[in-house]
This record gives structure tokens, sequence and C-alpha cells, in this order.
């Protein structure tokens, strides 16, 4: 009975009459900036994370897990025996070899040019590769990927304005000695494959060439750049390459992951992540701060009240708890209606960023700059307890002082002041 008692006291505070109306305008703000703050989080933090898990998994839909190289960096050679006690080891899903280099690539009179990625990959194997696989809009029909054929992503296609059997002109770094100097190496293929894998980068500079056109343009003979190696796995990689490193000993070759390819890319992205979630908690830090305000303004117009609890024989405890309920009802009831608002958003991003771009007719979301062509979104549940705690514990945190003070006023000294 006593805390019913309590809490409708409470209760009461919040039915503003025409003196203590600034009181609870500034409450209502209070509750709003929760509740901003704790859904702007949620959002932020969920954006974030597909942002990190989508990047991810296509970088290592394309690129592999692990790479295998020539300590010399001059090419694998005679690497059968490699490749197959590699795909014997535990926890490695595919072993492929590839070639990597850069070319020069122009069309026509060679007016339209740019720089471009070349991978060589064995035809089967780019049929392996889901990203690419899955990502085809228009492949030549009777051949595809294979002999002069090449693969251009979607982004360079529409560039240079190229479609299936167009004719692209590549001019290698390396080339052949000659009484004049050396001579770049320079040849004529044909587009087969158009793809989308959903990441700018790769739909406008790369191109993926057959391993045999590959090895002859760049004059490796039948040697390949490295071994490329897929896991199970790749977010708990430690294992598998301690058993590749085991396999590989005594070899004349080096080992790389996916982190160290990748190190500053995934390290701004944690950093990034962590300094936003800062930066919005202060949102919620602010709101405090004005559950706080509302308070020590509610104490001091509620004064004579308190003083007539007291007389009656309300306990300071009382008076804490009466207090504590009423910014605790700001801080739970904000919190709530932030997280409802929070995961609404987070769950229709894309949707919403749709119509903001159908309403405003401006791109709010340009994949050339955020390497996705769609507002990724990740919902972590455990993510989202943390910051609905975190919001509580800062809103409850903030009522202790204004009830203490209401509860160590004195009651004679608060009536002859009345």
């Amino acid at each position: 009975m006593p805390q019913a008692f309590e809490k409708m006291v409470s209760m009461r505070y919040f039915s503003a009459r025409r003196r203590e109306r600034m009181i609870s305008v500034t409450a209502i703000f209070s509750l709003l900036g929760i509740m901003i703050g704790v859904a702007a989080l949620i959002v932020v933090m969920s954006v974030m994370n597909g942002f990190r898990d989508d990047l991810i998994s296509r970088i290592l839909g394309l690129n592999g897990h692990m790479m295998v190289y020539d300590a010399q960096y001059k090419g694998l050679r005679d690497y059968d025996d490699l490749q197959e006690k590699l795909e014997n080891v535990a926890g490695v899903t595919s072993v492929m070899p590839i070639i990597e280099g850069q070319a020069l690539m122009s069309v026509g009179d060679g007016n339209a040019a740019g720089g471009v990625v070349v991978r060589g990959l064995l035809p089967e194997d780019f049929a392996r590769k889901p990203s690419l696989a899955e990502g085809i809009l228009r492949a030549d029909a009777e051949e595809g990927f294979g002999g002069d054929k090449i693969a251009i992503g979607k982004v360079m296609a529409d560039r240079f304005h190229l479609d299936i059997g167009s004719e692209v002109r590549l001019v290698a770094p390396q080339g052949r000695a000659s009484p004049f100097g050396t001579i770049p190496t320079a040849r004529a293929f044909t587009v087969g494959v158009i793809f989308d894998v959903g990441m700018y980068e790769y739909n406008a500079s790369f191109v993926f060439m057959p391993m045999d056109m590959a090895q002859r343009f760049y004059r490796m003979g039948d040697a390949v750049t490295g071994l490329e190696i897929m896991t199970q796995n790749p977010s708990a990689i430690d294992r598998t390459r301690n058993a590749v490193n085991e396999a590989i000993w005594g070899e004349a070759v080096l080992l790389t992951d996916w982190r160290q390819s990748n190190a500053s890319f995934y390290t701004a992205l944690k950093v990034e992540r962590n300094v936003m979630f800062l930066i919005l908690t202060l949102i919620i830090l602010v709101a405090a701060f004005n559950i706080i305000s509302s308070l020590i303004m509610l104490v001091k117009e509620k004064g004579r009240d308190i003083a007539i609890l007291r007389t009656m024989g309300a306990t300071r405890g009382m008076i804490v708890r009466i207090f504590f309920y009423t910014g605790a009802a700001v801080g739970i009831l904000g919190t709530l209606l932030g997280a409802a608002l929070g995961i609404t958003i987070a769950a229709n991003i894309e949707s919403i960023r749709q119509f903001l771009e159908g309403l405003t007719g401006t791109e709010l979301f340009a994949d050339e700059i955020y390497f996705l062509s769609q507002l990724p979104s990740k919902l972590d549940y455990n993510e989202v307890i943390a910051i609905v705690l975190m919001a509580l514990f800062l809103s409850l945190a903030a009522t202790i002082y204004p009830a203490w003070k209401a509860a160590r006023m004195d009651p004679v000294e608060a009536l002859r002041h009345e």
C-alpha cells in the first residue's frame, strides 16, 4: 500500500497545472531526448553492423580467406602438390590458383581508357565463386567466360558503353625487350560476361580473365601469382591458419589472411563504430541531465507538498521513492519508445531510404561513395538489450540526486517560505 501511494503521487505530478506547465514541458523534452537517443543509437549500430558484415562478406566472396605466395614474389610454379596438400587441411574448403595484375584498358580509338585490376581464374573456379556466378547479368550464349572472353562489372560496362561481344584492348605493364627498349604487352579481348557483385569498387575496376589467357598476357608461362584458400569460417580463421602453416612448413612460400590484406579497412570500421557509439550516447546523457533539471524544478515547486507529507508521517524513503518514480517513468517510457522506434527503422531502413529518395528527388546513398548498392542493416538484439540497459541506467541514475534533495528538505523551512 505505501508504494501504491507513492506511485499515485508521482504520477499526479505529470498532470501539469498552469503554474507547473514548464516542468511538464521539460519532462516531455527529456522523454523525447531519451527516445531519439536510443532510437538513433540502435539504428546507427545496426547500419554499422550491416556495413561491416556486408562489406566483409562481399570482399571475402571475391577474395580468398588466405593467400599463399612465392617467397620471392616471382610466381608459383609446379604448385599441384602444394595445392593438393592444402586441400587436405582441416577447415579448408577450396584452393584455387589465381593471377593478379594491373593493366590499362582502352576502348575504340583509345580516347576512353582507365586502369583496371586483372584477375586470372580457371573457368571452373570462376563458376565456383558464388558472388560472381550469382551476379552474372548478361553472358555470351556460346562460351561466356573462356577463350579470349573476359568478365567485367556493370559499372565498367556502363562507363565505357560496353556490352556482350564488345572488344576492349588491355595493355600490361610487363613487356618484352626490343632494340628500341621495352615494348608493353597489348592484346584485344572480347567481353563475354557482365556481372554485378553489389560492390562499386569491383563493378567499376575489376576484369576477370581465363587463366591461360592471363598467363600469356603477363608472360608468366605456367606460373601463377598464388593460391587462394577458402575456409569454412573466415571469422575464426586462426585455427585453420595454424593448420595451413604446418602444411606449408619448409616450403619457400608466404602466407597471409584476409585480416592482413584488409587491415586498415577493418580497423577503420571498428574505430568508426566505437566513435559513433560514444557520440550518440551523448544524446542519451543530455536527456538524462534534462531529467535532473526537470526534477529539481519539480522539487522546488512542490516544497510545500513535501513539507505537508512529512508532517503527516511520510518518511524520507517515501519522498525519495515518489520523485524516483517520477523520473523513472520518464526514463523507462522514453527508453521503451526509443527501442521500438529504433528496431522498426533499422528493420525497414532500405525501404525508408527509397521512400525518402523518391520524396526528395535526391540520391541519399551513392554506391560509388559507400561501395554498396543498398543500405544494409543488421539488428543485433544483444546490442539492443545493452543499449536499453545503458539508457535505463543513465535515466534512473539521473533521478537519485533530485530525490535525495527532496528527502533532505526541512518541512519547517519549507512551510515558513510559503
